[in-house]
């Protein structure tokens, strides 16, 4: 490490900081942007009472610890500091400063969602989907909707916040779709209009399609996952099944994680495997999350399939 990413502070007090507004939950620092180069290795979140500071590669400790009270005492609501060492396998989380809190619940635009910190990587909500969880908001009323790669249904959370006919979500993690459970239950939402299946979704078109057809699909594959998902590779399999799921002038919302993929492989790929599909706008992250290097940030389309 040079001395520059050595001093984390010095660092930080260079670039705009965004404070907490009330219990929403947000990012509040994102050096994984690109915007300040010396910082990619740095991001930080409020999932109230928790500030989870995620490291991307080894700091020195003495200063982990000062930038740990720096944001404890600058956030009077904050009772626990965390660090999240995503640079090693696990991705395991250590306590800085204030109470143990393994579990929280946390709060965006009137939604619930339930947080778990120190059991998975990820936390149970992608911070960077919030305008996607929007638009899905805004477009779900009356529709039937297909979610795909659902993790903790957050999508699904949003669907049927705005009366979504009902919701299938599928993901292979039974944990995962449990929470999603409780997710709905926190939010006292209708959960006959929810269901949760557990199922390798490229060995199970069959049982896609025949509880279809569907008037939206949400698709938020990862990447890569050993022995399941290269999404490289199988993205079209999904994109050439939309005429069997999808009433005719359905909406689809095709998100893209990979930093080695642009939005040009998913135009092209729809393009090539389903030529009725008409692009429609892509959906931009919240400011704070928009990558200077285009192709690494989070991709997420909106199409309509016209016959």
């Amino acid at each position: 490490m040079n001395n520059g990413q050595n001093n984390l502070l010095l660092q930080l007090a260079k670039v705009p900081f965004q404070m907490p507004r009330s219990h929403q939950a947000q990012r509040l620092f994102h050096g994984r942007s690109h915007v300040y180069k010396d910082y990619k290795h740095i991001a930080i979140d409020w999932l109230s009472p928790v500030i989870l500071i995620t490291l991307y590669q080894e700091v020195v400790a003495c200063e982990l610890k000062e930038l740990a009270g720096k944001l404890f005492s600058a956030v009077s609501e904050c009772s626990s500091v965390q660090v999240q060492y995503r640079y090693q396998q696990t991705g395991p989380i250590e306590l800085l400063l204030g109470e143990v809190c393994t579990q929280t619940i946390v709060e965006e635009n009137d939604l619930k969602y339930q947080i778990t910190l120190g059991r998975a990587r990820n936390t149970g909500l992608f911070l960077d989907m919030k305008n996607g969880r929007d638009w899905v908001k805004n477009n779900a009323k009356g529709k039937r909707v297909l979610n795909l790669f659902s993790y903790t249904c957050a999508f699904s959370i949003a669907a049927i916040a705005c009366n979504a006919a009902s919701v299938f979500n599928i993901d292979m993690s039974k944990q995962s779709l449990s929470t999603g459970r409780d997710n709905h239950r926190l939010n006292d939402h209708d959960t006959d209009k929810v269901s949760f299946d557990s199922l390798d979704i490229f060995k199970s078109f069959g049982r896609i399609k025949r509880s279809g057809p569907y008037d939206l699909l949400i698709c938020d594959p990862p990447s890569f996952q050993k022995g399941s998902v290269d999404i490289k590779r199988d993205y079209k399999k999904i994109i050439r099944r939309i005429p069997e799921f999808m009433n005719p002038n359905s909406l689809l919302m095709l998100c893209l994680n990979s930093p080695d993929l642009d939005t040009g492989f998913l135009k092209k790929t729809l393009a090539e495997e389903c030529a009725a599909c008409q692009y429609i706008t892509e959906i931009l992250p919240p400011a704070i999350f928009i990558n200077a290097i285009e192709q690494q940030g989070l991709k997420v389309l909106i199409y309509q399939y016209r016959t």
